[in-house]
């Protein structure tokens, strides 16, 4: 599983138009052991913490995403319709996905619980029939012989509903998550962008005041005040990037989420039904022996 989810995320990244001319992702896929193993030594930020650390990071980050992106935490807010449209869909969407993949999840233990319990009664039945006739052990064989067949069927289906319904309804759960911390990074961005907006204002404000005065401060001020309009610049430019990013991103998240939520709920009503018809074939072919063995109690009675 560990293998196939790695699988996913490698191709996701090659398949994008912008990553897959990574150099992280060359290194990744081509680098020998033996430099993969000096560029850890040499890993500093969050690379170089520990899994408790990172939790705490990711935990962090979750208990801050609420407050930032509805504007709690910040004085301003971002003011744009089409944009509080996409907040309130991936929050809602957040939600409604969690919920189908609890709900996936139990489908998936109720498969396997289901298919032990086949194997189990299965192994009961057989034992059972050897102390029986021979017409009547013979069907009670077959009747534990197909129950512990539907119960390899079953644990194959609830494995096949694990990695093709189950996990990538739980990924499309931390991309939504992802989403999230992306717009908290939007909403520094912002308030970043205004409050140095503010200040470079004030500043020029304040300049225009000494120059009339002829302050002998003029220099000094006039040299912050460029320094604080290049920030407010790049604050500027910053957002707009983005902006402009994420606006690309979520188009492309849309078009995928369509087709992978497509192919999983295909995949999983086509695995529903190929069960249902083998289930029913199986028991179907067993009937004709057990209605033998039935007439055969009936007439010695």
């Amino acid at each position: 599983m560990r293998r196939q989810a790695l699988d996913i995320f490698v191709n996701r990244i090659a398949s994008h138009p912008d990553l897959q001319q990574s150099e992280d992702l060359k290194t990744f896929l081509q680098a020998e052991e033996e430099t993969m193993e000096r560029a850890r030594s040499q890993e500093t930020g969050i690379f170089k913490k520990k899994p408790g650390d990172l939790m705490q990071i990711f935990k962090d980050v979750q208990s801050k995403v609420s407050d930032v992106v509805l504007g709690k935490e910040k004085p301003v807010e971002e003011s744009n319709a089409e944009y509080e449209k996409l907040k309130h869909y991936i929050f809602e969407l957040e939600d409604h996905l969690a919920e189908a993949q609890k709900h996936a999840f139990r489908l998936v233990k109720r498969h396997r619980e289901l298919g032990q319990s086949l194997s189990d009664f299965g192994k009961a039945v057989k034992l059972l029939g050897a102390c029986e006739g021979k017409s009547l052990g013979k069907a009670f064989s077959d009747l534990g012989t197909k129950s512990e067949m539907l119960s390899v069927k079953l644990q194959k289906e609830a494995h096949n509903l694990l990695m093709n319904f189950e996990e990538p309804l739980k990924d499309y759960v931390r991309a939504v998550q992802s989403i999230k911390a992306t717009m908290v990074e939007r909403a520094n961005a912002f308030r970043q962008q205004c409050e140095l907006a503010e200040t470079t204002k004030l500043k020029e404000i304040n300049l225009d005041k000494l120059m009339l005065m002829r302050s002998d401060k003029v220099g000094e001020v006039e040299i912050e005040y460029k320094e604080l309009k290049a920030d407010s610049e790049e604050a500027t430019k910053r957002f707009e990037i983005i902006v402009r990013l994420m606006s690309e991103e979520i188009v492309r998240f849309q078009e995928q989420k369509t087709l992978d939520m497509g192919l999983a709920f295909h995949e999983f009503a086509k695995g529903q039904a190929r069960l249902a018809n083998e289930i029913a074939d199986a028991w179907r072919g067993l009937l004709p022996k057990l209605e033998s063995c039935s007439s055969l109690t009936h007439e010695s009675q």
